[in-house]
């Protein structure tokens, strides 16, 4: 890919209500993709903060998760090539949580990413050290890197021994996708908080109206 500059029309990344945004849910430090389907956080009020919404938080995402360098360089058009990314995941992941077919727009655009990119250690030559194997990491291809990755970790946690742990938060409105640890169906102490709550007042008012 070129870094061409290109005008793309995002939401700009903002705090969440209060100045912060949720910790990390189950499973996000394991898996970057399930991370990467989280950078979009719906909060309470309809509030949004999208972590990937301008090309300079997309590098600060990529860079925390060792994902690129610091100093890359982010343009619209990367920005925007990780924020589509992200939406194919999400469509994989609610499909797979719903217990839907996959969508085949979505199988496509991994498969893209996951082959956009040389993910192994390619063999060179050099006359003083000769043969050896190094990964190829160029500058321009740095995102491309990245996102064969994110490709590579969403294939196995859909395929792998944690896909049946893979659920939706379950505190309204919250959009986050977590691993499931128990009976434990929400992706923070505060969505837990809230659902309970939600369920308290309902019981009130159910009572109230008997």
């Amino acid at each position: 890919m070129r870094f061409m500059k290109e005008t793309v029309t995002a939401e700009p990344h903002r705090a969440a209500p209060g100045g912060d945004t949720p910790p990390a849910a189950p499973g996000a430090e394991q898996y970057p993709a399930l991370d990467l389907a989280n950078s979009l956080i719906v909060a309470p009020g309809g509030h949004r903060t999208d972590l990937l919404g301008t090309p300079a938080a997309a590098e600060q995402w990529l860079v925390e998760r060792g994902l690129a360098p610091a100093g890359t360089g982010m343009i619209d058009l990367c920005a925007a090539l990780l924020r589509s990314l992200r939406d194919h995941v999400r469509a994989l992941l609610d499909a797979h949580v719903a217990g839907l077919p996959a969508p085949a727009e979505a199988l496509t655009a991994v498969n893209e990413a996951l082959t956009r990119a040389p993910c192994a250690a390619l063999l060179h030559w050099d006359p003083d050290r000769g043969l050896y194997r190094e990964a190829s990491h160029p500058v321009t291809q740095i995102v491309e890197h990245a996102l064969a990755a994110l490709a590579a970790d969403t294939a196995d946690l859909l395929t792998g021994p944690d896909a049946e742990r893979l659920t939706a938060c379950g505190s309204t409105p919250c959009n986050r996708y977590l691993l499931r640890h128990g009976r434990r169906h929400w992706c923070s102490v505060r969505c837990g908080d809230r659902a309970r709550a939600a369920r308290a007042y309902a019981r009130r008012t159910r009572a109230a109206t008997d």
